[in-house]
Parts: structure tokens; sequence; C-alpha cells
């Protein structure tokens, strides 16, 4: 299917192997965004467990839960309490949605769509004891020396809807900004919406109706009841669901009328896929092909070089210009510089285009290398005002195109830009790097001293 002229083209390319799963989203044939995933998978986000309190924290308001890995995952009061139970105390909920981030259970673009929670007089020791046995989902990876960040409040993610087990509440992602639309979906939603639960509506369900729910509603009330009953029953702790593997979440959170084809290099994974999308969405049946060319798929469509150039510190502009991307253990500081570039006119537009083509590519990179938590950005110094607030609403556009929540707070006194995204997989370095044992991670080794070979 040809694409409108001026209409951006997006293609899911997937990369089965022995060792490890692939999955590359090509926007206009640029690497946006890409997953890894080892076979079996490592990543615990969305897996539920059946876990046991190890120790409960007053001072922190937390406590920690032995899920049976190494390290024991970490439930804040706000994971630990059910919005219901919120409700009842007369704590105001917000039911305002916000819709970021995909590919799991716990990454998919209304996760963050959970009213907003105001704690109050509710203490974790009053909630918790040692000890006890309760139901956990990961929602947050372990890493470095943090185990998994877990929540009481399940969420069960469909393709046009998600389940949430603990809340009564219907949701419909803000990026469904049509007020009509938003007013249907909702309707829909509660007239399907199991008694004392709550339903999110995705935005893939824009412009759909109530039979297009039926499956994924279905689907996931088995799958909420077959959890229910694996609670009581084994040994605790315990895995009692895991999520889906990469290959169907890319389908799930990733395959929608936007994209022009889904390509997979794995026989059997392409009729899993295809049979897949016939009970969910047969009009993107066809879209779904068989790689079958002698040559690696990844090279093939020139995808590996442009990871390996991912992880990379330095990263040059089309002007010549580039940025210096650092990652630290509190933040990721980026860094935007003229370098080769000239410019044409004066100083001032010189270095505004160079900022502006950095911002385009600086929400590029975020979410290829899956950057998270605090990000500072130094752009160039820029003299006038009207300028700098060009390239601050660039920045904005272009991270609207992120599926994971991010916000810009904005510039500071210095000129820096401030801006957070949500973190819960390791990032693209993270997973396909390792510490230096030379320079421990500092990037730099001691100078030698004279006499020393």
């Amino acid at each position: 299917m040809s694409a409108k002229k001026n209409e951006m083209t997006s293609e899911i390319i997937a990369d089965c192997g022995a060792e490890e799963s692939r999955v590359a989203l090509l926007e206009d044939g640029e690497l946006v965004e890409v997953y890894i995933e080892k076979n079996p998978p490592q990543s615990l986000v969305g897996n539920i467990y059946r876990g046991k309190v190890s120790s409960v924290l007053p001072g922190m308001q937390a406590a920690f839960i032995d899920i049976g890995h190494e390290k024991n995952a970490f439930l804040y009061v706000a994971d630990a309490v059910s919005q219901k139970e919120y409700h009842e105390t007369e704590v105001p909920i917000q039911n305002e949605y916000i819709e970021p981030d995909a590919i799991s259970q716990k990454e998919c673009p209304e996760f963050d769509d959970e009213p907003v929670l105001e704690i109050k007089d509710i203490k974790i020791e009053d909630i918790l004891k040692q000890g006890q046995e309760l139901t956990v989902q990961v929602i947050k990876d372990p890493i470095g020396t943090k185990g998994p960040r877990v929540t009481t409040n399940v969420t069960l993610p469909g393709r046009h809807l998600v389940l949430v087990p603990h809340n009564d509440y219907i949701g419909v992602s803000r990026r469904i900004e049509d007020d009509d639309e938003r007013a249907k979906l909702k309707s829909i939603a509660e007239s399907i919406k199991p008694e004392g639960m709550g339903l999110i509506v995705r935005t893939v369900s824009s412009g759909k109706n109530g039979e297009d729910f039926e499956y994924d509603i279905n689907f996931l009330v088995k799958l909420w009841d077959s959890i229910k009953k694996k609670e009581e029953r084994g040994t605790v702790p315990r895995c009692i669901h895991k999520d889906v593997n990469l290959i169907y979440r890319a389908v799930r959170d990733l395959f929608t009328r936007d994209v022009q084809k889904f390509v997979i290099n794995n026989t059997e994974q392409y009729e899993s896929v295809s049979e897949l999308i016939g009970m969910m969405i047969p009009s993107l049946k066809l879209k779904v092909e068989l790689y079958s060319k002698d040559y690696e798929i990844f090279e093939y469509y020139q995808i590996e070089n442009k990871i390996s150039r991912a992880i990379e510190r330095k990263v040059w502009l089309n002007c010549g210009g580039y940025l210096v991307i650092d990652p630290t253990e509190a933040l990721t500081v980026i860094d935007v510089n003229t370098g080769k570039y000239t410019g044409a006119k004066n100083l001032e537009d010189t270095v505004l285009k160079a900022n502006i083509e950095a911002a385009r590519e600086i929400a590029r990179q975020i979410r290829i290398r899956n950057i998270g938590g605090i990000i500072i950005i130094d752009f160039i110094d820029m003299q006038e005002q009207d300028n700098r607030q060009e390239v601050l609403e660039t920045l904005k556009t272009e991270l609207k195109k992120d599926r994971t929540k991010t916000t810009v707070v904005g510039m500071t006194g210095l000129g820096l830009i401030e801006m957070t995204r949500k973190k819960m997989r390791l990032g693209l370095s993270s997973i396909m790097s390792e510490t230096c044992p030379n320079c421990n991670g500092t990037g730099r080794v001691l100078t030698k001293r004279d006499g020393e070979s």
C-alpha cells in the first residue's frame, strides 16, 4: 500500500534468532525504536507474582517483597493500596489520562493513564505486615543495585483495552482528541465493563465499535480469572503469570493501521502472527510478510549499523554539528555543538538552525536508546528569546511521537532544558555493552607514568 504524499511511512521489522529476538520500528526508513529480548525473556516487567512481605520500612513508606528472585522487589505505599481503597477514604481522584509508552505489559501507551492520587494519612505499616502474602506485578526491571519495583494494582492489556481489575473506573487515551469519539468510546466501555473493575480504552480503538472489543474483553476477563485461581495454590513466592514475548507485544502494541508492513524472518512466528492478526484485526493480515532473502534481515534493512551507531557517544548531525550523549548515575546529559557547521548568514541564524536539527535528532536518539529518568540538554547559546522558544517547541513536537511518557520541564536560567522520560527497562547501551574492566565505567584510564610501558 503506497503512502500518501508527505505522509510518514512506518514499518516493523522482526528478527527472530535462537538466542534473542529483536524488533525495530522504522519511520520513513529511519530507525526510531528498537527492542531486544533474550530467549527466554529476562525482563520481569508485566509478570505477576504471589509474593511475601520481607520487611516493612515506615521511614520510607515502602516495603520489600520477596518474589523469588535474587533481589527483593520494592513496593511504595502508593502502589500498595488499590484506587478503590483511596476512593473510599475520600482522597480526590483526577480522571485525566496521559498516553506515553509502548512495548510491554506495563509499557503500552495507556499505563500512565491511571488516576493521579494524593496520599493522605495512609501508612505502609497499617497496610502490610512482615510475612504477609500478596499479589504484585512488576512495573520496573531491576537496574544496577536496585531490585524490581512492583505494584498491587494489576493491569492486563489487550489490543484495544486495558483491564484494571482492582480499580473501578473508565479511561480513554488522551491521544484520542475528538470529543465525540471519546464520548462514544467511553459509553461503549461502560456498557462492557465487568462489575467492580476498570477499563482503559487504547489509542488504536479510535473509530472502532463494541464488536471490535469483544475478543479483548472476553480474553482479559478469562486471563484474570485464571490468575486469581493460581493465587490460591502453590508455594510462595512464585510467578503466577508471565508477560507475552516480544513478537506478540509488537503485534499488540505497535502494529496499527498506520504501519505499512510487518516483516518477520521466522516461518513459525510468521504463522503465529498471521493467526493472531486474523483474530484481532483481519484488515491488517495482508501487511504481514515473511522475509526469505539470503541476507540477514537487519542487514538488508540497514538496521544493524544504525543500532551500532545508537550506542556511540557522539552523534553527527546532517548540518555538520554533533551531539555528545553522556549517561551518569543520576541523569543523562546531552550537549549540542556546532562542529563543522558555519552557516551562511549570521551567528544567531547558524546557531538556530543547528539547534533545530539537534532538537529533532535528540528526540529520535532518546527513543532509539531508550533513555529514561532525568535528561539535561545543553543547546548552543542563543540570544533571542523567540529562537529559544522555537527550539523548545520543536523538541516538544518531536517528543509527541514517543510512546513513552516524556515531560519537558522547561529552560533554566543557564539555558539548559530539563526533561524527564519514564524509565522502566534497561537502555539500549546497557543491553548491548558492559562496564570496561580497565576504567570501571569512567571512560578514562590512568595516564602512564615515566618509565611505565
